[in-house]
This record gives structure tokens, sequence and C-alpha cells, in this order.
């Protein structure tokens, strides 16, 4: 069976800083039509920054949407044309002030298909040299470093509740052991 909906109509919605949202009328597989809202998202990037004695850098910043404050790795979402590599260097910069001999990327994933087609495209980062942070100036973050298994045990016990950083922090994990090659 295909299970594809066809775009029937579209109507834009509203165009904010990051995102803009449609209503998107579909053709389903079994000819009855649908409504979807659509989050349009331009992408971002995450990175796992891992230093010599294997501990990752994490931020710590407010996040209105969810009223709190989240650990999180660094992140950001990718600016018009930008590859996804850039972006993750400009972030960790920004974010942490590191900056990496090595960035692989490891993977990426929708962060939620069923309403948006944000993807996030996830790097790891080795060979850390410290800087000066430079965070935007709506940005209010602080940089701490964690051991993997600490981190690991918070992501378990539901002290850290962001999942690109859940996915990246269960990939540290894996790169540490040697099962991910950087």
């Amino acid at each position: 069976m295909n299970y594809e909906e066809k775009t029937v109509s579209k109507k834009h919605i509203y165009s904010g800083n990051i995102i803009s949202v449609e209503c998107v009328n579909v053709l389903l597989p079994n000819g009855k039509e649908a409504s979807r809202d659509v989050v349009l998202h331009p992408g971002a990037s995450v990175v796992i920054p891992i230093n010599d004695n294997n501990e990752i850098y994490m931020v710590r910043q407010y996040r209105k949407p969810v009223e709190k404050e989240l650990l999180e790795l660094p992140a950001g979402k990718l600016d018009k044309g930008e590859d996804p590599e850039v972006c993750a260097r400009r972030e960790l910069k920004e974010e942490t002030g590191l900056e990496a001999d090595k960035i692989k990327h490891i993977l990426s994933f929708y962060s939620g298909p069923g309403f948006t087609n944000e993807i996030l495209h996830v790097y790891a980062a080795v060979g850390l040299h410290e800087g000066e942070a430079c965070a935007d100036e709506d940005e209010f973050i602080s940089t701490k470093k964690f051991p993997i298994n600490k981190l690991v045990e918070m992501v378990l016990n539901n002290e850290i509740t962001d999942a690109k950083s859940i996915i990246g922090i269960l990939l540290a994990e894996k790169i540490v052991k040697g099962e991910i090659k950087i």
C-alpha cells in the first residue's frame, strides 16, 4: 500500500524569526481529504563536544516554551543556505567558546515529523581548544563539562529532558566506548 498524502492546497498561516506555519489540505490514500498543520523550520545542528578526558560540554539555558532551565548540548538553527557543519562549528564557538580540530557528522533525525519538517544534524567534536564564548545577545547560557556516565545517569533519571541532547548523549556514550569512530 502507498501511504503518501498528496498535497491538494496550502495556506500560509504565520511567519516568524525561526519558523513558519502552513495549513495543508491533503488527499489520503483512501481518497478522503484531511487537513495538516505544518511547522516549517530551516533545520539545526547539534554538537557533542568531547574533550581528551572524555567529558562532554553542556549548556544550561532557560527555554520559554517549557518555562524552565534545561541542560542541553550546544545547538542552533541553520542560517539560510548554511552548511550544517559550518553551523555546528559556529554554535560550538558561540555557546561554549570551544573550537574543534575535528568535527564529524554522526547522524541526522527529524525532531517531530508529525507536525514539523525540522531536521537536526548531530556532530561529534574532538581536539577541543578553549576560547571566549560569544553567545547571541538574546542568549543567556552557562557551560559545564560532565563525565559521560553522569550524563547517561541524568538522562535515565529524567534530569535531562531535551530530545536532541538525549540522542546526543547516548551517541556520546558509544563514541567514548569506541563503538562509533570519530
